[in-house]
């Protein structure tokens, strides 16, 4: 390709909108613009990259014996309606209605879809297993879409869908998929990590787990062990359940004390000098309809997806002022669990405290002395806490838990019969019985992948792709379109590269060699060779985008390196 016929503009100041490396650079260097929130056009650069990706998904999912189908983005909204997550999704739905009134949604997942196909084809269990994926652009409408690709409202994704007659044929499907994964992330050149995950608005009884790029300015926290295997999300990641201390001595009756305008943590230990983790916090929450509390430890966080688990509802929050005062006949800072006419829930870190200092449920007044178990009951104990970084592995002796950002980049979930159970897709098994199909579904962000993989892979100067994924894999710079000398060496080696197979842009543009050399490591192709002064005697200056590998070489000799280089890392 000839940059003087590329569709190319690229930018030297850094758009105001841009916050993120990503979306700076893909934004400069003509990868991609802006249509309007959340809503992005790929440019011939930008489109190029997808392809590659595309065809790696492509080349796995084939290799894994799941077969391509294309299905319809505007989806009936009864389908939804009908599988109970039409209200789940809510305003994030986009929606419209036809000109008979009929309501449509713009797809942003497909197993309402994909659950009614199957059921319609496939009738016997001799049909089965079978796994089924597409690459389509879906349709989200994110309150605030932000970071380029990384959120956005339209976006290009990969998703599978499974079919299976047991639980042990599941099973076997997911972990296909978890290994089609890891190659597909491999061969993208990412640093990522398999962390267990919760499943969201998808669901499903089955677990399943998120792939994360590691990214500092990733959304998503995750625990990955110092010793172990073992990496889960921050909201799914388990604390471990303390000893319970030994008491050889018997704890006072719990005392009430005046703590005057005392009501956060940071102010207990501030003025009376008492621990964090001496502190029992208690949190007024609403969820499907009713009020609980739950007490976790002062140095300690709620996780709310935890809770929301254990109480079984979809969402949960805290109470509003209002409500806490009405239920407990105090404002917050002062409830506890003593005497408060509410389901508990009890952290296991705090019901293992042999005492501790917790709100008196009356205003400027806190106890001491509280026991759990004596002075409140433990009727429901469990993980409801997010885990510290510095905690011991959940699965291992020796480890230590550290905390890494990361980018949601896939995620594999065991849907069970959610979807087969709700729209009807069944099959007869061998004594003629209809039996619900076991499902699950598998998804990768394919726009959100170039994001990730121009986090990980870029300098001040601009981008450097991975090999496999580079929308050109040589750049050659002409500096003189004017010197005859240049434009033939210039002209050979694009000629003799191309013949080769080697993808080649030439810049053939009549531009400063300032220019060219900027925008050469803006747009971030692997090897980049110089046509300059030297054209005349036959050489030209060999330079790889990632490396310091650099040198001016006879015009052979460039050929050879750069057969070597590509034939060394394909």
């Amino acid at each position: 390709m000839r940059q003087s016929n590329l569709l190319l503009t690229t930018l030297r100041e850094v758009p105001s909108e841009a916050e993120t490396n990503s979306h700076q650079l893909l934004l400069r260097a003509g990868y991609i613009r802006q249509l309007a929130a959340g809503v992005y056009t790929y440019l011939p650069l930008g489109r190029r990259v997808l392809r590659k990706i595309e065809a790696i998904v492509r080349e796995e999912m084939d290799h894994s014996g799941t077969q391509e189908i294309l299905m319809p983005s505007m989806q009936p909204a009864e389908l939804w309606k009908e599988s109970e997550r039409y209200d789940v999704y809510g305003k994030e739905l986009m929606t419209f209605k036809d000109r008979h009134e009929r309501e449509f949604i713009l797809g942003p997942t497909h197993e309402e879809v994909v659950t009614t196909l199957v059921r319609n084809e496939i009738s016997s269990y001799r049909k089965l297993p079978v796994t089924v994926y597409q690459i389509q652009t879906k349709f989200r409408d994110e309150r605030r879409p932000r970071s380029g690709l990384l959120r956005g409202r339209e976006f290009l994704m990969k998703d599978a869908y499974s079919f299976d007659i047991s639980s042990e044929g599941l099973d076997k499907s997911y972990h296909q998929m978890f290994d089609a994964y890891h190659r597909i992330f491999k061969r993208c050149g990412l640093k990522f990590r398999a962390v267990h995950a919760d499943s969201g608005a998808i669901g499903g009884e089955g677990g399943s787990h998120e792939f994360m790029a590691l990214a500092d300015i990733g959304e998503d926290t995750i625990a990955v062990c110092s010793s172990c295997d073992y990496a889960a999300n921050l909201e799914q990641a388990e604390a471990v359940r303390p000893d319970k201390k030994e008491m050889n001595f018997e704890v006072p009756a719990k005392e009430k004390f005046h703590t005057p305008n005392l009501r956060t943590i940071d102010q207990l230990e501030q003025e009376l000098e008492i621990q964090p983790e001496q502190i029992m916090k208690t949190l007024i929450y609403e969820g499907s309809g009713q009020f609980f509390a739950v007490v976790v430890r002062g140095d300690h966080e709620v996780n709310e997806i935890k809770v929301s688990k254990y109480i079984g509802a979809m969402e949960i929050g805290l109470a509003d002022y209002e409500a806490v005062k009405s239920l407990t006949g105090v404002e917050s800072g002062f409830v506890g669990p003593v005497g408060l006419q509410l389901t508990v829930l009890v952290d296991a870190a705090v019901a293992e405290m042999t005492e501790g200092t917790t709100g008196a449920g009356e205003k400027d007044y806190h106890f001491r002395n509280v026991v759990p178990g004596r002075d409140f009951g433990l009727e429901h104990v469990g993980d409801f806490r997010n885990v510290a970084e510095g905690e011991s592995c959940p699965h291992c002796e020796d480890g230590v838990l550290h905390f890494h950002q990361g980018i949601e980049i896939g995620h594999v979930f065991k849907l069970g019969t959610k979807y087969s159970e709700k729209l009807g897709a069944s099959f007869l098994d061998r004594s003629g019985k209809s039996q619900p199909m076991i499902m699950g579904c598998y998804g990768i962000g394919i726009s959100r992948l170039l994001s990730a993989i121009v986090e990980q892979n870029h300098d001040d100067q601009g981008t450097m792709w991975p090999v496999a994924l580079a929308p050109y894999q040589v750049h050659i710079l002409m500096m003189s379109i004017k010197d005859s000398e240049q434009l033939a060496v210039a002209e050979e080696l694009y000629n003799q590269l191309t013949k080769l197979g080697f993808e080649t842009l030439l810049d053939d543009r009549d531009e400063r060699a300032g220019v060219k050399f900027k925008d050469s490591s803006l747009i971030g192709i692997p090897v980049t060779l110089v046509v300059g002064k030297e054209a005349a005697q036959g050489r030209v200056e060999y330079l790889e985008r990632a490396s310091a590998g650099k040198g001016v070489l006879e015009i052979f000799e460039a050929v050879s390196r750069i057969q070597v280089f590509f034939s060394q890392l394909i």
